[in-house]
């Protein structure tokens, strides 16, 4: 798998992350959580507004409802485990994993609440009580701090630990994942 990385801006990961990349899994999850930090972006707006923008809140359930639960289950399911497999005792994933996989049951419980909210914030024209207000910025506070641990240790780990041979199965099984057999030619992503 090749190493290039796409550089883009703030601001620019307004769109899910390109297929294209998946055939550098590692790169496409990086820009899938610059996508996530961009949409924590985009909720705190919603939640200071007066009245949200309806493409900011169309970008985020967008995020919350089809893209965020792929994305867990190519960490749940396929790079955790291979970093399990492949990170040495010293290397102590475990306890970060372990943490990383109680993050994932919040967002599962509390991702159902930010979605009603933003639709009933988008079907009303109205901006957020403060109740509302107050659950959208501790989900994005949140799903920072989870970022933090997943950018700090877990892709470190995952360019250090994995082979190529776990590269190219976690790029089958997230292709699997997304109904994809495979891109044409991955490595020229």
């Amino acid at each position: 798998m090749g190493k290039h990385v796409r550089h883009m801006h703030r601001g620019e990961y307004l769109e899910p992350t390109a297929v294209a990349l998946l055939g550098q899994p590692l790169a496409f999850i990086h820009e899938d959580h610059l996508r996530e930090r961009q949409i924590c972006t985009l909720i705190d707006g919603i939640a200071h507004g007066a009245m949200p923008e309806t493409d900011a809140v169309s970008a985020v359930l967008c995020f919350l409802t089809i893209e965020l639960p792929l994305h867990l289950k190519d960490e749940e399911e396929d790079l955790f485990p291979l970093l399990r497999r492949r990170c040495e005792p010293e290397d102590e994933i475990e306890k970060v994993i372990a943490k990383l996989l109680k993050d994932h049951g919040h967002a599962d419980e509390d991702t159902p609440q930010v979605v009603a909210i933003l639709e009933d914030l988008a079907n009303e024209a109205r901006a957020p009580k403060q109740g509302e207000k107050d659950m959208l910025l501790a989900y994005a506070a949140h799903s920072r701090r989870h970022l933090i641990l997943e950018n700090a240790i877990i892709l470190p780990f995952a360019r250090l630990r994995l082979t190529e041979t776990d590269l190219e199965t976690l790029y089958i099984r997230m292709c699997q994942r997304r109904g994809l057999k495979s891109l044409k030619d991955p490595r020229d992503a």
